[in-house]
């Protein structure tokens, strides 16, 4: 299966952790990266469609869209879907397949889509947003997506948002190696802002770590930090990590051990953080790896111009 280099995740963990996300706070998220579209989104009605599944027919491919919803803009009577396309390695035809996904789905439900992508590899050069072709005498087709392109945002300028999607995405922005206990501390403070719900709470820590992985040393110095630097803010973080702790506790206890262990290993969690998290065995993970592993590849084989009134 692909991964990006360097980074270890793979493309379904990846798919899955910003879907849960997106799905949790997809106004959030619009607000933050797209307020002029979110400024015409009614988000009293959302709905998240499943199951999507689109056919490239050339290529001989079907890929399941995670992410899509079915909304309306504010003060019109149609709806419109928001596909949002999480893309995780560079891939040069990218854009002619954000192109075939709008025209599929607008062939199945005749309405209008406006696709966003969301890029988080390393490769900082701006990548398109369009995709057409012309003729010597007739541009015949212009179309256009939203890009997002993490890498080329600076973490720094998120870390006092108050905003939960930049918390998360702070991991996946642009950093120096240098940075990766200063941007875990700042995440840790901007959760004690947001006062969020535990489950809230817990899927941002999750995604986080996901994409931030730090050592033990630097978690450690993480924490130390805190208590030594920010006094009474501090505090208040560390109640933040007791409410998180008990949660992850409790959530561990009514599922079982080995539930947990799994969706921490789908969403691409560290083996050894597993382990500590659950009290399982790396023999056990590995068994329960390879059963899902076995389960994936089962699935597998079974498996004109339009203007909103």
């Amino acid at each position: 299966m692909c991964q990006e280099k360097g980074r270890g995740i793979r493309l379904t963990d990846h798919d899955g952790l910003y879907k849960e996300l997106l799905k949790t706070f997809f106004k959030e998220f619009m607000e933050l990266f797209f307020p002029e579209a979110a400024r015409w989104i009614d988000f009293t009605y959302t709905e998240f469609l499943s199951e999507e599944i689109v056919v490239d027919i050339k290529g001989g491919t079907r890929k399941r869209l995670d992410i899509l919803i079915k909304t309306r803009l504010k003060g019109k009577k149609a709806y419109i879907l928001v596909h949002k396309e999480p893309q995780a390695y560079y891939e040069k035809a990218f854009p002619e397949r954000m192109f075939l996904y709008a025209a599929r789905l607008y062939e199945k439900h005749r309405l209008p889509v406006l696709p966003i992508a969301i890029l988080s590899y390393k490769r900082k050069k701006p990548e398109p947003e369009k995709f057409g072709w012309s003729l010597p005498f007739l541009e015949v087709m212009q179309f256009r997506y939203y890009r997002l392109q993490l890498r080329r945002y600076k973490w720094r300028d998120f870390m006092h948002s108050n905003n939960p999607v930049a918390a998360a995405l702070l991991s996946s922005m642009d950093y120096n190696e240098s940075d990766k206990v200063q941007m875990k501390v700042e995440f840790v403070r901007m959760m004690t802002r947001l006062e969020l719900n535990p489950a809230k709470m817990h899927l941002l820590a999750v995604f986080f770590d996901t994409y931030l992985p730090l050592k033990e040393k630097e978690e450690q110095q993480v924490w130390r930090e805190i208590e030594q630097v920010y006094g009474k803010a501090g505090e208040e973080v560390m109640e933040w990590k007791t409410t998180f702790e008990k949660y992850a506790e409790k959530r561990g206890r009514k599922e079982g051990k080995e539930e947990v262990a799994v969706k921490l290993l789908k969403l691409g969690v560290e083996p050894k953080v597993i382990e500590t998290a659950t009290g399982l065995t790396a023999a056990k993970l590995a068994a329960l790896k390879g059963k899902e592993k076995g389960a994936a590849l089962q699935d597998g084989e079974s498996g004109g111009a339009v203007e909103v009134n």
